[in-house]
C-alpha cells in the first residue's frame, strides 16, 4: 500500500512518522520495528529511530511505502 506524506518542516523523525501514519500504534512499537530492521530508508535498513526524515525520501514497512512530499 502505497502511502503519501506531505512534509510541513524541515523534517520528521522515523519512529514518528510512522506512528503519525497509523502503522504502529505506539512509539515504542514503532522503536522495536526499526531495532528488529523492519524499516528501509530509501532501500537501505534503517536503524535509527529517530533518523531525520525529509522530502524525497522513501519508507518502506511491511507492505507500506511511504513517499515524503
Amino acid at each position: 500500500m502505497e502511502h503519501r506524506f506531505e512534509l510541513n518542516s524541515d523534517y520528521i523523525e522515523l519512529n514518528k512518522l510512522l506512528k503519525l501514519l497509523g502503522l504502529v500504534e505506539s512509539g515504542g512499537q514503532a522503536n522495536m520495528a526499526i531495532e528488529n530492521e523492519e524499516v528501509q530508508l530509501n532501500n537501505k535498513v534503517e536503524l535509527r529511530k529517530r533518523a531525520k526524515i525529509v522530502k524525497n525520501n522513501v519508507i518502506k514497512f511491511q507492505n507500506h511505502t511511504i513517499i515524503v512530499e
